[in-house]
């Protein structure tokens, strides 16, 4: 006689046996903790993004309905909003999705908003608003694409501050001639 697991009505083939719940062993779902997967089904893909993180990089994703509030984050490559981000930063790369929010201050080389962003912005290399992408506040940038239907408001300034160890070689001047 067959005991049903209480898992997704399978049963196991010997009485008395415990249901696989533990990462690697047989039953455990894709995805699941450890990321083990299943014997002939392939692990879940990771979503696309943008712009990947580097190789090597870090990468931190606050998910959805997540908030984060009151941190700094430094020596992060890339930072992927999709729940609320209350926060100041320096870093590569920002991507807030349509659902995401961040609300502080970040000084960023790129910057990909799908959602909002409140705050003061500084964006050395380029500024990407895409057309669901709401920036308000003080906003310096480098270059700025913004996508049809997409909103900047605020105190916007064109040149995007250089990082201080790009901004430290001397530069020649030609001598005046009388």
């Amino acid at each position: 006689m067959a005991v049903q697991s209480p898992f997704f009505g399978k049963r196991d083939s010997e009485a008395g046996t415990p249901p696989a719940r533990y990462p690697g062993s047989a039953g455990t779902a894709s995805g699941g903790l450890g990321g083990a997967s299943l014997p002939g089904h392939p692990p879940a893909a990771a979503p696309a993004t943008a712009v990947p993180a580097k190789e090597g990089g870090s990468k931190l994703t606050v998910g959805p309905n997540i908030k984060l509030k009151g941190v700094e984050i430094t020596d992060c490559d890339t930072l992927v909003v999709e729940g609320l981000v209350e926060a100041t930063m320096d870093s590569r790369v920002i991507q807030i999705a349509e659902q995401g929010a961040f609300r502080g201050s970040a000084e960023i080389d790129i910057a990909e908003i799908r959602g909002e962003f409140n705050g003061n912005l500084t964006v050395r290399e380029k500024l990407v608003i895409f057309s669901t992408g709401k920036v308000n506040g003080k906003i310096r940038y480098g270059k700025v694409v913004i996508e049809e239907g997409g909103q900047l408001a605020g105190e916007i300034e064109f040149g995007g501050a250089a990082r201080p160890a790009a901004s430290a070689a001397p530069v020649a001047r030609a001598p005046l001639v009388a």
